[in-house]
């Protein structure tokens, strides 16, 4: 397992020497990205309750874009096996989803049961090359279905198209749409509902794994991610504990980044004395650096599967057995 210290290669035990003895000097540590098996996860929760840090992951601005809008209007949504299933009318917005898994078995298959089974299945786009972006397009959509514009126009066409569907299945992504968007969707889906079934469905082209953590830290602490353990109590606060926040405000002095699945460092990390767990190593990515496996590849593990809307288990691709399961949650942090 390959390591670094201060761009140094070392062995691992060494390495893991460093990085202790640079937790434990720091006050205000941030433990953040979190882009790993479930496994890895949990040890981070518990990691933050020994030490006193925060929080914070990857892809926390699609997170907090859904949650955001689920608190004040709600969600309609449905299920990857339900859309794959029924939906003869797809909606793809913005860019990111079309970079996703499901989306290519969405194309790849047709509708086989409920109302629309044996039918077409129509893929829709409305993307940002629309003039004035996904949220200005969405609203007018919205403004077709209500009656409020009547006028000739694509976005007319496709008000019409989706108004005539069996099953409408609308794709998004949290993080390029924003909250606004993410309410906006749902304004459209309940518009939809007035003249057929529909129903939304958040998908990522990314890589992170915060849908696996929002699990992970409900169970553990009670709270969403972007939580503290600094004063040995969950403290939920999406403000406070954003990671990149604190770094910049001079607040954190620490920073533990989380990435056995491959993804963008970010910019902050080198601003604090920080350490770097990473599929991927670069021996300039923190302080300490410390390579350690791929999970679905070098090593098993559990993940968030988009394309089965669920946490499964993801073998090595070196042999573990196939199997599919959920871990069982575990006792609080701590204790």
């Amino acid at each position: 397992m390959p390591a670094w210290v201060k761009g140094a290669a070392t062995d691992i035990e060494a390495a893991i020497a460093a990085a202790a003895d640079l937790l434990g000097a720091a006050r205000t540590p941030v433990i953040a990205g979190l882009n790993a098996e479930v496994s890895a996860i949990r040890a981070a929760f518990d990691l933050a309750g020994r030490v006193g840090a925060s929080l914070d992951t990857d892809g926390a601005a699609g997170t907090y874009a859904g949650l955001g809008a689920l608190s004040r209007v709600g969600a309609m949504t449905s299920t990857p096996a339900e859309v794959v299933g029924r939906a003869d009318a797809v909606l793809v917005l913005g860019t990111s989803p079309a970079k996703s898994e499901l989306l290519g078995r969405i194309e790849a298959t047709a509708p086989t049961r409920g109302r629309a089974a044996g039918a077409a299945r129509q893929l829709l786009r409305l993307d940002s090359t629309n003039e004035g972006g996904v949220l200005t397009e969405l609203a007018r959509l919205r403004a077709y279905l209500r009656g409020h514009l009547a006028e000739e126009s694509p976005i007319g066409a496709l008000a019409a198209t989706l108004a005539a569907a069996q099953y409408v299945a609308v794709l998004y992504d949290p993080a390029e749409i924003g909250e606004m968007g993410v309410e906006t969707v749902q304004g459209l889906v309940v518009d939809l509902n007035d003249r057929t079934r529909a129903f939304s469905l958040a998908v990522s082209g990314g890589r992170n794994q915060d849908r696996a953590v929002v699990p992970v830290s409900a169970w553990t602490t009670g709270q969403a991610p972007r939580v503290g353990l600094g004063r040995r109590v969950p403290e939920h606060d999406p403000w406070r504990f954003d990671a990149a926040r604190q770094v910049a405000s001079g607040e954190a002095d620490a920073a533990l980044w989380i990435a056995s699945l491959p993804t963008d460092r970010p910019d902050w990390l080198g601003q604090v004395p920080s350490i770097a767990l990473v599929g991927e190593a670069n021996p300039d990515a923190a302080e300490v650096v410390i390579a350690v496996g791929v999970p679905g590849r070098d090593i098993g593990g559990v993940l968030w599967n988009e394309t089965r809307g669920a946490l499964t288990y993801w073998p090595a691709q070196t042999g573990d057995p196939p199997r599919r399961t959920c871990p069982r949650p575990p006792p609080f942090w701590g204790g």
